[in-house]
């Protein structure tokens, strides 16, 4: 943000009520949370948007720690200093995993079934990392990469 200041922020952060003060954070009404996965789960339980039957349930839990695991791995390398030594191995086990959510989506419009959920917004966000990463690496991934469109058409998403 190019005419943030730091101040903003540090200046107000203790006397929000907050209990571990961070960024992002989101008060509605007298709830007040930290941290963006339990900002994205709250928005989600309003709306109805964590699967509906047990077996729903089940597959946003399993996907949602998977994508965790995924977003880490790439985080491993992306920050290590041997990064240049790290990522061609990196690469090479990137179509299995991928494989892997290919397979989870299957057939699927989105990845618990016909309806989205939250963890679709963490599916996309982590693959289209990955697509930076390496912009190829969806190509024999049909199903993920329609889904990748499912979504930036119904979410219209622009990059500045």
């Amino acid at each position: 943000a190019p005419e943030f200041d730091r101040s903003q922020w540090t200046s107000v952060k203790e006397k929000l009520g907050l209990d571990f003060p961070n960024l992002p954070y989101l008060i509605d009404g007298e709830t007040k949370i930290t941290q963006s996965n339990a900002i994205l789960r709250y928005i989600a339980r309003k709306h109805k948007m964590c699967g509906e039957t047990e077996e729903e349930i089940i597959r946003v839990d399993i996907l949602e720690n998977q994508l965790m695991d995924f977003r880490l791995g790439l985080a491993k390398i992306c920050y290590n200093p041997d990064f240049e030594k790290l990522k061609p191995e990196y690469i090479e086990q990137l179509p299995g995993k991928l494989k892997l959510f290919s397979q989870f989506l299957g057939n699927r419009k989105w990845f618990v079934g016909n309806k989205i959920t939250y963890i679709d917004f963490l599916a996309y966000d982590i693959l289209d990392v990955h697509q930076m990463f390496q912009p190829k690496c969806l190509d024999e991934f049909k199903n993920l990469k329609d889904f990748l469109d499912r979504f930036e058409v119904k979410f219209t998403v622009v990059y500045a």
